[in-house]
């Protein structure tokens, strides 16, 4: 992976969360538990205390809102945090869903001892312009700080529609150049990672966007097929995965991130990944 010319603190702070495997190639397992800035309780999350606590020390780094932070994690654990600090919108207004401003300022993340900060980014939105002006707003400012930026490919709505086919004539849409056209933009707007959705012809993806990529985990799927999934992922490039749902509501959360990490960091493949899953289960590892 290229950290490219980003001065010691932004170094730092990538090393702090992307790891390297025998082969010198740099990866990431990130935790992503900012659902409920829109979502609201959302499974899972209901109280993260409980559900969250005893997962986020396996995590490479973790990806929270503000009020989950502050009020559910545990400050002594020393997992990096990539703070959410747009939002504004929520579900109950789903077409809205791209009208997001900043809500948490970088001297708030700075505060918390973040590591980095994430941004959506909505491109081919109603709010496409505000939104990349979200992201190089916080990338200015987060470079007085050295610390990172996260840039999501946010599709909102009306572009999931599109993407999943659904539609007179959208099943023609392509998805990869979609998201290799979106992540070059959001990082020429100033993102030190890109993250973004696994989809067929990744590679394309993957050949447009210099900075390294995390992938989205998505909704939530059987756990051999998450597997899968983490592993076709990163066999087509990514640099790493942020999963939320297809950890904290698999049927084990932290046997289901240490499976996912033997996949991103040992090069296992899914099924030998599902057989420490099973064993990690039966505390027969």
């Amino acid at each position: 992976m290229n950290f490219g010319a980003l001065g010691w603190g932004k170094t730092n702070r990538l090393a702090q969360m992307f790891k390297p495997n025998q082969d010198g190639e740099y990866h990431t397992v990130m935790l992503a538990v900012d659902h409920p800035y829109f979502y609201g309780p959302t499974e899972g999350l209901i109280d993260p205390r409980k559900t969250i606590r005893p997962i986020v020390p396996y995590a490479d780094a973790i990806s929270p809102a503000k009020g989950t932070l502050e009020y559910c994690l545990d400050p002594f654990v020393t997992t990096p945090v990539i703070l959410r600090v747009t939002g504004g919108n929520s579900l109950t207004r789903r077409d809205e869903l791209s009208n997001e401003h900043i809500i948490t300022s970088v001297d708030e993340a700075v505060r918390l001892n973040a590591i980095g900060v994430s941004v959506s980014v909505y491109i081919d939105s109603d709010h496409q312009t505000q939104t990349i002006k979200n992201l190089g707003t916080l990338a200015n400012q987060a470079s007085k700080y050295g610390l990172l930026v996260l840039g999501i490919t946010a599709v909102g709505a009306t572009l999931e529609q599109r993407i999943k086919g659904e539609g007179a004539g959208d099943d023609t849409f392509d998805a990869a150049r979609y998201f290799a056209h979106a992540g070059r933009i959001i990082q020429e707007n100033g993102a030190d990672i890109v993250k973004t959705y696994y989809c067929d012809n990744f590679e394309q993806v993957r050949e447009g966007i210099q900075v390294p990529i995390v992938i989205a985990g998505g909704k939530k799927i059987p756990e051999q097929e998450a597997l899968e999934f983490t592993y076709n992922a990163i066999s087509a490039g990514a640099n790493g995965v942020d999963m939320g749902r297809n950890i904290f509501q698999a049927e084990a959360p932290a046997e289901m991130i240490q499976a996912v990490k033997s996949i991103v960091h040992e090069g296992k493949t899914p099924d030998e990944a599902m057989v420490i899953y099973d064993e990690l289960k039966q505390g027969t590892p």
